[in-house]
């Protein structure tokens, strides 16, 4: 009989992310293909899981078209070489596609009805540039007013922010910009982010065979000179730049994730537990602020309040949007409990995948934080949308860290 159950993050892992385009790694890598690679790395990674047993797989894509689309998840699957008894779908929230997978996968396993589940995302945006599909939004969005025409244009929303909130200029976004590609390198040089990529063989456009080992489209020699060089290409003397965007990116990301039942049985070891989650709507022209509303109501159904969240792992889809979240909360731009491996700005944004690499550090970031027990994923999503996760660590001892 079907109980109702926690929810744990069991393990994750994912590409290491490339940049889009034809002098992308991955410009000759389909999209699916690098949600196997990811499927694979986890399943490995927990051979203990029988691959029988795993109820379904759920995978995001913003663009469902060409080699991301079909059902992603049921063609992953059998891919993959899971049995093809294990069901799958694909699912899509723009940005917070992956983040929606876990959620999705996460009320199924809390209601009793799974025990055991694949999440995660991918988004070739080489292949699939946003906005470049065959999508025909509805006219009466324009027609009545419903919609800007310039809404899906997340540069310009990003713009909007700077216009709305004054106090976050130019100069706060170009320095958490450049302190996110630091972070980012700092990280690197530990080796605290290379454990959770699955390399990925690649080939060039002469064919010759390469490996895919790290993010591509670091930046670590930025600078706060070098940034306000940068030109503003989404309005004229504007405040947003390259160096304050996340880079177009390809790349996937997957998680396992298990009920009560399964890790008592099988013997696993999570590495989160999920405490509640929240999405919510905004206006599309400032969708930059959604993770505010959501990390409220995040928060609200967790009965916590800001101040109990010890790290924070927000999506740094622009400088500016987060910059707008921590205003609200009251939270200091240089705050250490906030993206302390960096960020998207670094690393990139693979639209859809994106959600499943924040929970991925952190975790990590767990393991090494026994005096945390709470951490937030949170990010911005287009048309206007939020999404917010809030994890426990199971490696807290309530000691302080000395």
């Amino acid at each position: 009989m079907a109980e109702i159950s926690d929810v744990y993050f069991i393990d994750g892992m994912r590409t290491p992310f490339g940049r889009a385009g034809e002098k992308g790694m991955y410009w000759n890598t389909r999209a699916d293909d690098l949600v196997v690679k990811a499927i694979r790395g986890v399943l490995e990674r927990n051979p203990g899981v029988p691959l029988d047993r795993i109820d379904d797989v759920a995978i995001a894509a913003t663009t469902q078209q060409g080699d991301q689309g079909l059902t992603l998840g049921r063609t992953a699957a059998i891919l993959a070489g899971l049995p093809q008894s294990v069901p799958g779908f694909a699912i899509d929230r723009m940005c917070a596609g992956a983040m929606t997978s876990v959620t999705t996968m996460a009320g199924s396993i809390g209601v009793g009805m799974y025990d055991l589940a694949l999440a995660g995302g991918v988004e070739h945006m080489g292949r699939h540039p946003l906005g470049g599909s065959d999508a025909d939004p509805n006219p009466r969005f324009l027609t009545e007013k419903l919609v800007s025409a310039d809404a899906l244009n997340m540069g310009i929303t990003a713009e909007r922010l700077h216009d709305r909130f004054p106090a976050l200029t130019k100069e706060r976004s170009d320095r958490f910009g450049m302190r996110s590609q630091h972070k980012a390198q700092a990280a690197y040089d530990a080796g605290k982010i290379q454990p959770d990529l699955v390399p990925v063989a690649v080939t060039s456009a002469d064919g010759a065979w390469g490996l895919a080992t790290e993010d591509e489209g670091r930046r670590p020699e930025t600078t706060m000179e070098g940034l306000a060089q940068l030109k503003t290409p989404f309005r004229p003397h504007g405040r947003v730049t390259a160096g304050t965007s996340s880079p177009l990116t390809d790349g996937a990301t997957m998680s396992l994730l298990a009920g009560s039942r399964a890790v008592k049985e099988l013997g696993l070891t999570p590495k989160m537990r999920l405490v509640s989650f929240g999405f919510a709507g905004v206006q599309p022209e400032v969708m930059g602020i959604g993770p505010i509303p959501s990390t409220e109501k995040a928060l609200a159904k967790a009965g916590l309040t800001i101040d109990d969240i010890g790290l924070f792992e927000l999506n740094e889809a622009f400088a500016i949007q987060v910059l707008s979240l921590l205003d609200h909360f009251g939270i200091d731009d240089d705050d250490p409990r906030v993206n302390p491996w960096g960020g998207a700005i670094a690393v990139g944004h693979p639209l859809a995948a994106s959600g499943v690499r924040l929970m991925l550090q952190l975790a990590a970031q767990f393991a090494e934080r026994p005096d945390v027990r709470y951490g937030l994923t949170a990010m911005c999503v287009g048309l206007g949308q939020g999404g917010s996760v809030i994890w426990e660590n199971p490696h807290y001892t309530g000691k302080k860290k000395k």
